[in-house]
């Protein structure tokens, strides 16, 4: 599964007191970590209708990393408990990838039909994603063989709260031994290249989309 954005958060160093937590991933929170992903699906902006099935945007981009590596993700939430954000990740993409064909997407492909060829709904190009998924194949997966995605509902992001719920995850990588990490972020976000450059990434490859950006993780 690519490392590719679907969208990515833009906040700035933690100039607020902060109203959130970062805390760990609990299954009960599926449904609402499914919904953050759905109304964060368009660049940033609700998604909601742009697809006719609300869920196909986390079978692709959330839900495995949810059932595979639930102790790699981090949930951000209001002094509720509502979610408004989550950082989720893999310590090997390769791995991932492999669990993946093996245990994630077969349920979804016997669940959902290859699309008709001149079908382009955005429907239509996440089913192509389960019934083909992407491998990551890089020169540089070697030295940065994990990757994340991290999603924040508007509302949520500023106040260093993305820079919270990434560091926490990239903390948790860094565990398992994993000497890299790496994300897709577009070409034309500027402020996310930014933050992430000063987060200490820097640019793996340009993609026809935008960068694909890494980070040396402390052994």
């Amino acid at each position: 599964m690519s490392a590719q954005p679907r969208h990515e958060v833009t906040t700035p160093a933690d100039t607020a007191r902060p109203t959130t937590e970062v805390d760990r991933y609990r299954p009960a929170d599926r449904d609402d970590l499914y919904a953050v992903c759905l109304r964060t699906g368009d660049s940033g902006e609700d998604a909601t209708d742009l697809y006719a099935d609300g869920d196909l945007l986390g079978h692709v981009y959330l839900g495995a990393y949810l059932e595979l590596e639930p102790e790699l993700a981090r949930v951000l939430r209001r002094p509720d408990g509502t979610a408004v954000g989550y950082c989720v990740a893999t310590a090997s993409t390769t791995d991932f990838e492999r669990r993946c064909e093996a245990s994630w997407w077969p349920a979804l492909r016997a669940r959902y039909a290859v699309p008709a060829d001149d079908d382009e709904s955005p429907d239509a190009r996440l089913l192509r994603t389960i019934h083909a998924p992407s491998r990551t194949d890089a020169p540089w997966l070697a030295e940065y063989p994990a990757h994340l995605h991290v999603d924040l509902l508007p509302k949520a992001q500023g106040g260093g709260r993305g820079r919270r719920v990434l560091e926490a995850v990239l903390d948790a990588v860094a565990a398992t031994g994993a000497p890299g990490i790496h994300l897709g972020v577009g070409g034309r976000n500027v402020r996310a290249i930014g933050f992430y450059e000063h987060l200490g990434f820097r640019t793996l490859e340009h993609q026809p989309w935008g960068l694909t950006m890494g980070l040396r993780l402390p052994r």
